[in-house]
Order: C-alpha cells, then structure tokens, then sequence
C-alpha cells in the first residue's frame, strides 16, 4: 500500500475513534478490568494493566475513570468476560477477524452472524481466516513537524521492525515482545501516538473494486466497530480508503 494510502487509513481510522470516544472509553474499560482481575491492580507489577493505562490515557480517558474502573474490577465486580474471536469472510471473500470480550457468549455470536449475514459474509469456524493473518504490534505516529527519516531511525534503534511513512503520519511494525517498549520509546523521544495496538497484520490483502460491495463492507465493518462486545476488527481489505464515508 502506498503512503498516502497508509495515511488515509490512519486518518479514517482516528476519526471514527475521535467520534465514537464514549464507546471508546466502555471497550477499553472492558480491557482495564479484565486484566486488573488476571494480575491485580497494581500496574508496577502488572504490566498488562500499566500498558492498558497508558494507552487510555493516550485516548483522552480521564484519570478519574480509569481509577474507578480498577477499583470496581478490584472490588469483585461479578461481571465475567470471555475473550472470544470471531472469524469470517466479508464481501468479496475479505478475511476478517473480530476480537470480542463478551459476557454472554450467545448474544455475541448472534449479533455478528446477523451482521456478516446482512452485509454480503459469512460468520466462519474458528481458525477458517486466522492462518491468513500474524500478529503485530502497530504504532502510528504522527509526522507533523517531524523528520520522517529521523523518525524511522528512532523506531528501528528502539527495535521496530519496520517503518511506513505517509504524507502526515507513519505506521511503525514491530514483534509482539517489542511493542510496549517501542511506544514508550517514541514517546519518550517527542512522538505524538496517534494510535497504537497489538494487531492482527494480514499476510495477503483484498481488493475490492465493486461499489456494492465496498458499501456493504464499510456497513460491516462499522456494525462491528458499534457494538459494545467487540474490541478490535482487523481485516484484509487492501484499499481500505476507497470505503464509502
């Protein structure tokens, strides 16, 4: 994919946060207090719950809520999630995968097999797309008055894997292993975090050129970016720009 390409979809990607910040807050809340309960509250040795801490903060969450919400975890809070992914082929035979941290399990599914069903996919066994995909850790930074040769020598020194620059921003790959210590890196060294996560990169893209279908993929794709059990979609469309507003 090109740069300017890669921009688009880092711009698309950021305005749908910017404009969805209440169900932003309730999915990584989820996150919050399901690693509070697998490795206690306190983020100094729980380093699951201080990197989800540090990217809520990133995503404007206010300290108020997060403390509330490791409290209420910490408290026993009776409410169990289940890390469950969801995988199935959208119009046009693009590969996706949908993350979710449900507590009912039933509803969850139901409620994608209706939204791959109405949009042209199908709801898949597990394991039908996961050999297509591998997983990553993805970094975007923005470019504004940066240096983007400069700013991809500091992503590789700190142990990137690669360095995708576009017009504005740049997207940053790296190892699962690296990817907490090369965002705190770019941090440290004055870099805006447009977003960042551990994600699943796939290995071949789709590309779809029918309106039709380009329509009903975006239908898709925001169907399950609303609903509050899924926490992450990655999915192999390639020209992910081209999808209606």
């Amino acid at each position: 994919m090109s740069g300017h390409s890669k921009w688009n979809n880092i711009k698309r990607k950021k305005e749908k946060t910017d404009g969805a910040r209440a169900k932003v807050f309730t999915k990584i809340g989820r996150e919050i207090s399901v690693a509070v309960r697998d490795g206690g509250p306190n983020p100094a040795s729980n380093s699951k719950l201080a990197d989800l801490i540090a990217k809520a903060k990133r995503m404007s969450v206010p300290n108020d809520n997060i403390q509330r919400i490791i409290k209420k975890a910490e408290g026993g809070d009776k409410t169990e999630f289940e890390a469950i992914t969801y995988e199935g082929y959208g119009p046009g035979g693009v590969a996706v995968m949908v993350e979710t941290l449900t507590d009912n399990r039933n509803r969850t599914a139901a409620d994608l097999r209706h939204y791959f069903d109405k949009n042209g996919g199908n709801l898949g066994a597990m394991g039908c797309v996961a050999f297509l995909f591998s997983q990553k850790g993805v970094i975007d930074i923005s470019l504004e008055d940066k240096d983007a040769d400069e700013a991809m020598m500091d992503a590789l020194d700190a142990g990137a894997e690669d360095f995708d620059a576009g017009e504005e921003a740049a997207e940053i790959t790296t190892d699962p292993e690296n990817y907490s210590a090369v965002v705190k890196a770019m941090e440290e060294k004055g870099y805006e975090i447009l977003s960042d996560d551990l994600a699943m990169v796939p290995m071949t893209t789709t590309r779809l050129t029918d309106p039709d279908q380009l329509k009903a993929m975006g239908k898709l794709l925001d169907a399950l970016e609303d609903n509050d059990d899924v926490q992450n979609v990655w999915h192999s469309l390639e020209n992910e720009e081209d999808l209606p507003e």
